[in-house]
């Protein structure tokens, strides 16, 4: 007989306060915000299927959506191409960095969406003449897929662009094996605002959720994207979404995932729900120690596991 407990009644307050007590990791001190972020910021939220969204305390609070905004880069490049982005793009684990400098020997292309690579190229194949047109593109489909408009953090995304020495020497390298097709200083500076966009807790669960429900928005009802999109997005997160600690995790919290540098960790559990959690120290993977733990026991608690099946649980 299943233990399984109810999303709608869960204890998020007891939950953050369990996964607080974690005190390992460091806050990423690549742009000057990410390094003052407050280590004590920790969030959790849920969106289900019926559009009720559930948070902790701080889960309203924003913060910069940083890699977690990778799967949706690649659903949006997948909808703008009709699906040709597969093409150009890899979606094999690497078990290296996120940022290593380094593309498929055969092909140069990069070797997934999750990593820098993969998302410098797929914020490129996004429709728009130019850069303000591909960020206003992103913009909008972020917004949709968090069910409000969302705002870009100015200051981030100048850091970002300026400060990116590994991802314009991914564009370049890109470039030079003629994956990328516009200048690899537009390229960084549209990845840039990307990772810029500001969310909160509850809205990246919402996030989340509409790339669990078959790419629809449970609190707008919107169908953001096709039902095959958000199941290709979604497999290569399970796969890849964790960087090359992705395997691990996929054994032990069993979600598809994409981790960030802001601490931010974004969860599809299919035909389940959506869930997000955010805390700013991070582990020698990049993942957030706190979110890490959160997810780990959501996942335990809720039944959440894709493979849990296998246990007979």
């Amino acid at each position: 007989m299943s233990s399984r407990r109810d999303p709608r009644t869960y204890d998020m307050e007891r939950l953050r306060a369990a996964v607080f007590e974690e005190r390992g990791g460091e806050v990423d001190d690549s742009i000057p915000q990410l390094a003052a972020a407050d280590d004590e910021f920790c969030a959790i939220a849920l969106a289900l299927p019926d559009g009720e969204v559930r948070g902790s305390t701080q889960a309203r609070m924003a913060f910069s959506v940083q890699s977690a905004v990778k799967p949706f880069l690649f659903a949006l490049a997948l909808l703008d191409t009709d699906g040709a982005a597969l093409d150009r793009i890899g979606i094999e684990p690497t078990g290296e960095a996120f940022d290593a400098i380094k593309l498929e020997s055969s092909t140069g292309r990069p070797p997934n969406p999750m990593v820098n690579a993969g998302a410098l190229l797929t914020a490129a194949l996004v429709h728009g003449d130019d850069v303000q047109a591909r960020d206003e593109r992103i913009l909008e489909g972020l917004s949709a897929f968090a069910g409000r408009a969302l705002d870009v953090d100015e200051g981030v995304a100048r850091d970002e662009h300026l400060l990116g020495d590994r991802n314009h020497a991914l564009a370049h390298l890109m470039r030079a094996e003629g994956t990328l097709n516009v200048s690899a200083d537009d390229a960084v500076a549209v990845y840039a605002r990307a990772c810029a966009v500001l969310v909160d807790a509850e809205s990246l669960a919402v996030m989340g959720a509409t790339l669990a429900l078959g790419g629809r928005n449970p609190v707008t009802g919107e169908q953001v994207i096709p039902g095959r999109v958000a199941r290709d997005v979604v497999s290569v997160m399970a796969t890849c979404g964790v960087y090359d600690g992705s395997g691990r995790w996929m054994r032990a919290v069993g979600i598809p995932a994409k981790s960030s540098v802001s601490g931010a960790i974004v969860l599809a559990a299919p035909g389940r729900l959506g869930a997000a959690a955010v805390s700013p120290p991070l582990d020698e993977q990049g993942t957030s120690v706190r979110g890490r733990a959160a997810s780990q026991r959501l996942s335990d608690d809720l039944g959440l596991h894709v493979f849990g099946s296998a246990t007979g649980h």
